[in-house]
Order: C-alpha cells, then structure tokens, then sequence
C-alpha cells in the first residue's frame, strides 16, 4: 500500500493546537502516515512537515484579508500544485473556511477525500457555504452540541466528537504557587488579559485594556494585572504597547491555565480563548473589535445573538460582551469592577460557566476525530 499521505491546513492558533493533537493520535495508530500542510508550532511539533506558517495567514475582517490577498494566493496555488502533483490519501481542513472550502473544491475535482474537522461557523453567518460543504466535504466533524444536528438536516454527513478543549484546558498549579510565582500577592485582586492571538486584534484590543487597567488601578485597591500572551505573538511586539500605558502589568507566556484558573477576572477577546475562560469557571467581560467595515459587513450577515462562545454554548448572555465602540477602557473598567467587587455577580457568573463544561461532551475529541480519519483511508 506505501506510505499514506494527509496533507492538513490549520489557519489559525487554535487550529494549529487542535491539528497538532489529531495528529498525534493518527501517528499513535500508525506512525508511517505522512504529514505536510499549514500549521505552527504545535503540528510542526507532531510531525507535519510545514509549507505555510498559520501565525501568517491568521487575520481578522475583511480588511486585514485584503492587504495578505497575494500572499493568500501565492500559498493557494502552492497547495493546489501539490494536489494535482502529487495527491495524498486524505486532505483535513481545521476550521479557517475561507481559504478550506475552496481548497476543498479543488480536492473533490481530483478525487481526494476531505475530511473537515472543526465546522466554520456557518450556523451565524453566510449559510449559504452549507451548499459548498454538502458538495464538497466527505464527513464533517463537529465539536459544538448543536452542529451535529444542524448538518445533517442539510444533508452533510456529520459527526459530534466532544470538544478538544476538555483535554486542553487543565490547571498544573495550585492558586498559591502561581501567583508565588507571578510574583504577585495572594491577598490583591488578579485580572488575566487576552487580548487575542493575531497581531491586528492585539492593536486593536490591548489598548483599551491597558487604559483599563489604568483606571482600575486607580480606583479599585490592591489590584494585579497578568498579560496572557499567544504563542503566535512576539513578546517585543506586546512590550511596545505595554510600555505606551504607566500600569505594572506582568507578560506571561507559559502556564496560561493556571493563570487564568487563579485570577479573579479577565479581559478576554472574543474567540477560543472565552471558552477556555469558561471551562476554568473564571468570570470575564468579553471584547470584540474589527474595522468599520468588517463591522458593517457583519451586522448585516450575522444570524446569531451572542458572539462569545462561552455564550454561544450556554445558549444565554452569561457574561457580558463589548463591541465595536464599546470596547473602550472606560467601559471595560466598569464591566470588569462589577466582577470583582460584587460577589454574587461573580458567584452566580462561575455557577454558569460551570455547566458550560457539562454541554461540550467528554474528553477525547482528537483520538475519536483520528478514528474517523483513519476509517476513510480504508474505504
């Protein structure tokens, strides 16, 4: 038979984490698969021989796609040739569908298998993709409780594994040892920022955090800030914005877990990272902003009522969401206050995260995602 081929695109950090485990698990079943694709440190990490770095291709808006559009082209064209060249057994899409789907199409024209593991978002905007999937991807595998259902009435053979990030999102650390560890004092207050995994959200997002932050300082006692960086980030990249804004705030790239789970709230910026928020039961005020037009564009094709994931699962607005104009650090500061000073908010907030975990399945997305995998090199 020889050595089976998977080429496997990851567009994003998220998907490079989530790409990383699944092929892990397909090695742990058969260590000759060969792997190549677009990832980041994570899948380069388990064994994919990387041809497109993710950390390049993660953008948010319209906008910030537009200015990568020959870039974009250039990697699609790459990856077209190697597919009429020299095809491989299956090609798995993680998420990033706008670059996946049409990659998706080319591999139905030649004959290859697509397997796509982590749905776009279809069920809040531009439904009508679902037309796309149906003809083009053999099996979708689903991670949030809903989907499921919502592929299959329109006629896409889907599946649901759980979340991945029930295996992720654990704590190493007690409280204690990690806030000894941070250098910060147990008796203050701590707030976790993410303000996100691309450089451009970053731009937009840590400011009005920083000003935030600023203004708790101020008014708020015995308070601690703690910057939770990406690993697709560079720390000198986040040091010149830090050091723009006259607050002590402590940049932490390892541990990020634990850090969360010990802080008393976060800053957090719309996407995976307010479900991995959630699933530690940290409260939170979650923050979204995109350029005017991607706004627009979005306001006028976005069919659900939350953007968080956190309450997008709960199927309820358990935290509160600042968009647009209101991320601002005055607004931020005035959501964030409330959660650290008015307990019962906070409590009632934790309870609520707490069975968001109880919605997502059981642990083991990846190994059963590495079984659909394998299954469909068989027939």
């Amino acid at each position: 038979m020889g050595i089976r081929k998977v080429m496997i695109i990851a567009g994003e950090a998220s998907g490079d984490l989530h790409g990383g485990n699944l092929v892990r698990e397909m090695h742990a079943a058969d260590p000759e698969i060969s792997f190549y694709g677009i990832g980041g440190v994570k899948m380069q990490a388990a064994g994919v021989n990387l041809i497109g770095d993710a950390a390049e291709m993660a953008v948010v808006g319209l906008t910030e796609a537009i200015a990568k559009i020959g870039m974009f082209i250039r990697v699609f064209r790459r990856l077209k040739a190697s597919l009429k060249n020299d095809p491989p057994d299956l090609l798995i899409l993680i998420d990033y569908p706008d670059f996946n789907l049409p990659l998706a199409k080319v591999a139905r024209k030649l004959g290859i298998k697509v397997l796509y593991y982590i749905s776009p978002q279809i069920w809040a905007w531009r439904r009508r993709r679902i037309n796309t999937i149906r003809k083009t991807v053999d099996k979708m595998v689903v991670i949030l409780p809903f989907e499921e259902e919502f592929y299959r009435r329109a006629g896409v053979e889907a599946l649901f594994v759980g979340h991945p990030l029930l295996d992720e999102v654990k704590t190493q650390h007690p409280r204690g040892d990690v806030l000894q560890s941070l250098g910060f004092n147990e008796q203050k207050v701590v707030i976790a920022l993410l303000p996100g995994s691309r450089k451009s959200e970053v731009s937009r997002h840590l400011p009005e955090m920083l000003g935030a932050c600023k203004i708790l300082s101020n008014t708020v006692p015995a308070v601690q800030f703690a910057l939770l960086l990406a690993p697709t980030l560079d720390v000198s990249f986040i040091k010149d914005i830090v050091e723009r804004f006259l607050v002590p705030v402590k940049i932490v790239q390892n541990g990020i877990y634990d850090v969360i789970a010990a802080s008393d709230a976060a800053i957090v910026a719309s996407g995976t990272a307010t479900l991995e928020t959630a699933l530690l039961e940290t409260p939170m005020v979650v923050v979204y902003k995109v350029s005017y037009v991607s706004y627009m564009l979005g306001k006028m094709f976005i069919n659900v009522d939350h953007i968080s994931l956190a309450n997008l699962i709960a199927q309820e607005g358990i935290v509160p969401e600042l968009i647009q104009r209101d991320v601002n650090a005055e607004r931020i500061a005035a959501e964030t206050r409330t959660l650290i000073t008015d307990k019962l908010k906070a409590g009632e907030m934790k309870l609520a995260l707490a069975k968001i975990r109880e919605r997502l399945g059981s642990p083991g997305a990846a190994k059963r995602t590495a079984e659909i995998a394998l299954d469909m090199f068989a027939r």
